[in-house]
């Protein structure tokens, strides 16, 4: 299909999903099927060089770690619109969520223990809710699920409608993801979820994340460093509602799934370079 397209002068664009095949550490085949794996993505990215016009990455950061000769450009997650009824409430501490794994050091929410412990030090400030997996957190050591019991934290495993009313709820989300190699380039999908839901988000400073967050003023960045994204905490807790407001009036108009599809169109038929 792609040899006749090509032939006929279409433009063809393809998405280049993850490179973690690259990553020995993120990689979980082992001997010779990883060898055979790693020749078969690496025909892959010849035949989209010989047959595609353009390479869409989830983001420019990625762009180092594919061996494609071709035009590359970011195409991450799109949003997706929602009629949001947000809660009223007069409550003087802050409601913060994170959504996601807790099972690896790497998503960092131990590092957000240690920044929600420093921020509540002297009186309460934030309060954190958890929505993970339930075998997750059952398999998590008794001590941490004590320190979780001690700062306070709602866990909860919902997903779905029960999930859309928890934002409504919310002040702002976390993503405290640990600087590595690879969290610099990925994009985590929650990002642009909880954008969906106009929550400002405190982020890790990795790359890709970074950009799209400040770019557009969508929240505020610090290192993976409990003090700094307790001090993260206490600029968003003092700003939530500057940065909503931002959300709110430019984020679906750039980072829609409409908008994403105008931007392949633009790119394809060379609008855009």
């Amino acid at each position: 299909v792609l040899r006749y397209l090509k032939k006929r002068n279409v433009p063809v664009g393809v998405f280049y999903r993850d490179v973690y095949w690259k990553f020995d550490e993120l990689y979980p085949l082992k001997g010779w099927k990883k060898k055979i794996m790693q020749t078969i993505y690496r025909w892959e990215e010849q035949f989209y060089e010989k047959y595609c016009d353009v390479i869409f990455l989830p983001s420019v950061e990625m762009g180092k770690y594919v061996a494609i000769d071709r035009p590359m450009t970011d195409l991450p997650p799109g949003g997706k619109r929602r009629n949001i009824r947000r809660e009223k409430r007069n409550e003087a501490v802050a409601r913060g969520l994170y959504v996601g794994g807790i099972n690896n050091e790497d998503y960092g929410l131990f590092l957000l223990f240690d920044a929600l412990q420093i921020v509540n030090q002297t009186e309460q400030l934030v309060h954190l809710t958890i929505v993970c997996r339930k075998n997750e957190y059952e398999a998590l050591p008794d001590a941490q699920k004590e320190r979780i019991r001690y700062l306070g934290v709602d866990v909860k495993h919902i997903s779905g409608a029960e999930l859309d009313r928890l934002y409504e709820q919310m002040d702002f989300a976390f993503i405290p993801r640990l600087r590595s190699e690879y969290n610099d380039f990925s994009v985590p999908v929650k990002l642009v979820e909880y954008l969906s839901n106009e929550l400002p988000i405190v982020a890790t400073n990795c790359l890709a994340q970074k950009r799209f967050i400040e770019e557009d003023g969508y929240g505020v960045i610090c290192e993976d460093l409990p003090q700094s994204m307790a001090e993260a905490i206490r600029i968003m807790i003092d700003r939530k509602e500057q940065y909503r407001q931002r959300i709110a009036e430019t984020f679906m108009n750039k980072h829609s799934w409409v908008a994403r599809v105008e931007k392949v169109k633009r790119t394809l038929t060379g609008d855009e370079k």
